[in-house]
C-alpha cells in the first residue's frame, strides 16, 4: 500500500456504522473496519449523504490514491506469484475498482460472474447478478416522471457496448450531445468478450495481402448463415459498409491489419489486431476513449426503465434508475436502443428455445434482457426471438468462450475417441449439433506450437490455466486421459490432408498449416449459449419499427438488441461489424434526427 494510503488507514475510527448500518457479514464487518476506521465518512465521500454520481468517481478516485493503478497492483500481482491477475483483463474503461471492491458490503470478483474459477479477495464473496423487472417500484417511478426531467440533453444512448459507444461517437460526430447509460459498473458489454475478429470486403488490409474479397461473397456467406431468413437489406448494409467500419476505426487509432477466417466464410475476411489479438476489448476500449473525448456522458449503475413518449407516440425522454441517486427523468428527442441481448438469463434464453434451458452462456452479465423489455413497452415489434445461438468451444475448466479463430488458424476438434467428427469451421449450430453428439457432450480442441505462435489470443487461455500441453501427442494423449494410438493416427491424416490440400474426411475448406511442431496442446470445449440474433425490428436507417411496420419516432436501435442481420445464425466475425456498422448509423441518424426537428 501506497503511504498515503498508511496514513489514512492509521486515522480511521470505526464511523463505518454511523454512516451505514448493515455490512453484509462479519468478513464485510472486518473489511469496513479497516478501511473505514476514520472518524468522518468524508474520507470517501464528498459527503456524510454517500455517493452524489452512480459512476462513484470520487470513491474510486480514493481507492486510486491509496492503492495506485491497475498496472501497478497488476505489477504486485505477478511479484507475489499469483497465479492469475484480476488487475490485467480485458476490462475497459476508466479506474472502476468499486465493480470488485465494496466498502460497506462483502466485496465481490466482477470475474467470477464470467469465469468457472473463483478470485481469492479479501473479504469476498461470489459476483451474483440480479435485476428486478423494469416495471418494479412502479409508484417510485410514477413520482420522478411526475417530478419532470432533472436534465436533457440531444440523444440518450442505452448501453455502452460496441453498438452503444459507436453511436456515440457517431452522433458526437455529427454535431449531437450525448449522454452514454450503462446499467453494469463498467463499459464494454459483450464487446470486451468478443475475441475472434470483424468481418470485412474489400478493406484495404485483404488487398494489402492479396486477398480477393467482394461485397457481394459476404452477404453471401451471411444470408447462408442465417438460413436466408435475415433481412436482405439489412444484410446488405452490414457487408456494403464494413470495409468502411474498418476504415473507421483504423482512423481513431484501432489496429486491424490482421486477417483471418472464422466458421462460414468463403473467404479469408476476419480483421483483428496484429498477431490475432483479441478485437473485442480493443475495439471496444478505441470507442470507448473516442466517446469521452467527444465529449460524452457514459454514466454507469444507471439502468433505463422505461421510453417516454408524448400522446403522439413521439420518444421524449427516458427513465433511469440509478444504483446510488435512484430514479429521475431525462429530457430527449432521440434514443439509442444498444441493450445487447439476453444470453445469460436462462429463463428467458429457454422460454423462446427449450433445448438451451441449463446451459451455461458466454455472455457478460447484465446481458439479461431487460433492455428489450423497454423497448417492447414502447411499442417496438421484434423478429426472429427463438433463434439463439451456441458457441460450440466454450471451456467449461474455465467459464471463458474460446475464439473460432483457434480452429480458424488450424486447431481440430476430437472426442474421447481421439477422432476428429466435423468440419472444424462449418457454421456455429453445426459445429455444437457435432460435439453435443459426442461421449460426454464434449470435445478437445487440439493444436500445436504453430498454432499458439500464430494466435495472441491463444496466451490468455494458457495464462488461465485451462490448457493441458504434452511434449508429444502421445504424452497430451495420456494427459487428456485419451487412447494415444487413436490420437496419433487422427494428427497424422489431418496432416496428410494439408499435404494434399484437401480434408478428404470432412471436406474442411481451409487448413492453414500441419500440426507437428511440440509442444502439443489441448483444452476441453462444449456448447454455451453465446448470441440471441433476435430482437427489435429496424429498417436500414437503424430506426425503430411497432407492430404496424411503422417508425416510432425519434427511437433508434444497434447491435445484438435487434434482429434481422443474423437470421437463424451468426457467422463468426459479423457481431463486431454489426455493432460498429449499425451504431454508427444509429448514432448519426438520431443526430440528423434531433437537428431537423
Amino acid at each position: 500500500m501506497k503511504v498515503a494510503g498508511l496514513l489514512k488507514v492509521s486515522s480511521l475510527a470505526l464511523v463505518l456504522f454511523s454512516c451505514y448500518h448493515n455490512a453484509a457479514n462479519a468478513e464485510a464487518d472486518n473489511l469496513a473496519k479497516f478501511h473505514l476506521n476514520m472518524g468522518d465518512c468524508d474520507s470517501c465521500h464528498v459527503s456524510k449523504k454517500g455517493p452524489t454520481d452512480d459512476n462513484l468517481t470520487h470513491e474510486n478516485q480514493q481507492c486510486l490514491s491509496c492503492h495506485g493503478s491497475m498496472d501497478e497492483l497488476a505489477a504486485a500481482d505477478v511479484a507475489a506469484k499469483k497465479e492469475i491477475t484480476p488487475h490485467k483483463s480485458h476490462l475497459i474503461g476508466d479506474i472502476a475498482c468499486t465493480a470488485c471492491h465494496k466498502g460497506h458490503e462483502q466485496s465481490v470478483a466482477y470475474c467470477d460472474a464470467c469465469h468457472s474459477f473463483g478470485f481469492d479477495m479479501p473479504f469476498g464473496g461470489k459476483w451474483q447478478r440480479t435485476f428486478e423487472p423494469v416495471d418494479s417500484h412502479k409508484a417510485e417511478q410514477d413520482k420522478a416522471i411526475a417530478a419532470g426531467p432533472r436534465e436533457s440533453i440531444d440523444i440518450v444512448v442505452v448501453g455502452s457496448g460496441g453498438a452503444g459507444l459507436a453511436a456515440a461517437v457517431s452522433a458526437s460526430e455529427n454535431g449531437a450531445k450525448v449522454i452514454v447509460l450503462e446499467k453494469e459498473p463498467l463499459a464494454g458489454g459483450n464487446t470486451k468478450l468478443a475475441a475472434g475478429g470483424m468481418n470485412a470486403a474489400e478493406t484495404q488490409f485483404q488487398k494489402k495481402r492479396g486477398i480477393q474479397d467482394k461485397v457481394s461473397i459476404m452477404i453471401e456467406d451471411t444470408m447462408k448463415g442465417g438460413r436466408n431468413i435475415n433481412d436482405p437489406a439489412l444484410v446488405n448494409i452490414l457487408a456494403s459498409n464494413s470495409s468502411d467500419s474498418i476504415d473507421w476505426l483504423t482512423s481513431m487509432g484501432a489496429d486491424m491489419s490482421d486477417v483471418g477466417r472464422m466458421g462460414g466464410a468463403s473467404v479469408n475476411r476476419t480483421h483483428r489486431p496484429t498477431g490475432g489479438a483479441g478485437v473485442g476489448a480493443h475495439v471496444a476500449q478505441v470507442l470507448y476513449g473516442a466517446a469521452v473525448k467527444s465529449g460524452a456522458d457514459i454514466r454507469f449503475n444507471s439502468r433505463v426503465v422505461r421510453v417516454l413518449e408524448d400522446s403522439n407516440g413521439k420518444v421524449e425522454g427516458v427513465l433511469v434508475e440509478g444504483k446510488y441517486t435512484g430514479f429521475y427523468v431525462i429530457k430527449t428527442s432521440a434514443v439509442v436502443m444498444a441493450t445487447g441481448g439476453f444470453a445469460k438469463n436462462n429463463d428467458r434464453v429457454a422460454s423462446y428455445d427449450p433445448k438451451l434451458k441449463g446451459f451455461a452462456a458466454t455472455n457478460h452479465p447484465g446481458a439479461t434482457g431487460d433492455g428489450l423489455d423497454v423497448a417492447l413497452a414502447a411499442g417496438a415489434a421484434t423478429r426472429d426471438l427463438e433463434y439463439i445461438q451456441a458457441h460450440p468451444t466454450w471451456s467449461p475448466k474455465g467459464g471463458v468462450m474460446v475464439t473460432e479463430a483457434v480452429r480458424g488458424n488450424g486447431a481440430i476438434l476430437v472426442n474421447r475417441e481421439g477422432k476428429r467428427f466435423v468440419n472444424e469451421i462449418t457454421t456455429r449450430d453445426k459445429a455444437s449439433a457435432a460435439i453435443l453428439n459426442q461421449t460426454g457432450a464434449s470435445a478437445f480442441l487440439f493444436f500445436d506450437d504453430s498454432v499458439r505462435k500464430s494466435l495472441k489470443k491463444i496466451e490468455n487461455y494458457i495464462h488461465l490455466g485451462i490448457v493441458t500441453e504434452g511434449k508429444t501427442v502421445a504424452d497430451l494423449a495420456a494427459k487428456l486421459g485419451l487412447p494415444a494410438a487413436n490420437l496419433e493416427a487422427t494428427v497424422a491424416s489431418y496432416n496428410g490432408f494439408v499435404k494434399a490440400g484437401k480434408d478428404a474426411q470432412f471436406e474442411r475448406p481451409n487448413m492453414p498449416r500441419e500440426l507437428a511442431t511440440g509442444p502439443y496442446y489441448a483444452l476441453e470445449v462444449k456448447p454455451a449459449v453465446h448470441h440471441s440474433m433476435g430482437g427489435v425490428k429496424i429498417d436500414t436507417s437503424a430506426e425503430v419499427l411497432n407492430k404496424d411496420g411503422k417508425v416510432i419516432s425519434g427511437l433508434f436501435a444497434a447491435g445484438e438488441a435487434t434482429g434481422g442481420v443474423h437470421g437463424a445464425n451468426r457467422l463468426g466475425g459479423n457481431a463486431i461489424s454489426d455493432i460498429v456498422t449499425f451504431g454508427r448509423i444509429a448514432g448519426r441518424n438520431a443526430a440528423q434526427f434531433v437537428k431537423a426537428k
